[in-house]
């Protein structure tokens, strides 16, 4: 007999570049780590300590699922991010130790309320509400590093409805993948099942009902959504 009051909710899974799931247990995201995606945002380009947080496992929407436009806003915000998924856990690495723990990467966009992002900035009140939204994480296929290699450059960029929008490289992230997660690792202590999304470039800017959005990342793939 189980002992479980209610059914246990289904597991987060994205899906994996050839064939297999990969099961989901935590999203972690970098805020401003494109100096010119800081500069529109009103805040410092400088290398200064990175600052994270989060989304719900369940805000995934993968293989291409629409994603329908949040309540309470009137500004819905696109952000292609380069996606990191882990297969090993740590605490307190150094970034030299960081890439064994990489399962693979991915497309993500980090969809974004940005009129409550804003509100909760001026009233120095946490992000929750304007990040992780239902449908909130949009997500391409992960490919293992084995096929992708190491991942330190390469475009990224975001097509709204065929026409450019984000147009990024990243090679310009201020703080790399090993250093991220090696940063990430001193608040929390790593896991399998893990997703980083670790920044945008320039370019962030609104969507609407019907509108299509299509990202792509050098070496890594591709992800698309239309909001609804």
């Amino acid at each position: 007999m189980s002992e479980f009051v209610i059914a246990p909710p289904p597991q987060p899974c994205a899906p994996v570049a050839g064939g297999g799931l990969f099961p989901v247990r935590r999203i972690f995201c970098v805020g401003q780590n494109y100096a010119d995606h800081a500069r529109e945002m009103g805040g410092d380009p400088q290398r200064n300590p990175p600052f994270f947080f989060t989304k719900p496992a369940d805000a995934l929407a993968v293989n291409g699922a629409d994603a329908p436009y949040p309540s309470r806003t009137r500004n819905l915000h696109h952000e292609i991010e380069l996606v990191v998924a882990l297969a090993k856990g740590a605490q307190n690495i150094a970034p030299a130790a960081a890439e064994k723990l990489i399962f693979g990467y991915a497309a993500g966009i980090d969809l974004t309320r940005r009129d409550l992002q804003a509100d909760a900035k001026k009233a120095g009140r946490p992000w929750d509400m304007a990040k992780g939204f239902d449908v909130s994480a949009p997500l391409g296929p992960i490919r293992p590093l084995d096929e992708t290699g190491r991942i330190t450059k390469g475009f990224i960029r975001l097509s709204l409805n065929g026409a450019p929008r984000q147009n990024g490289d990243l090679a310009d992230m201020i703080w790399s993948v090993a250093e991220i997660l090696a940063i990430l690792s001193t608040y929390v202590t790593l896991a399998p099942g893990d997703l980083i999304f670790t920044g945008t470039p320039a370019g962030v800017g609104p969507a609407l009902v019907g509108d299509l959005l299509h990202g792509e990342i050098e070496g890594v793939g591709e992800v698309a959504t239309r909001i609804v």
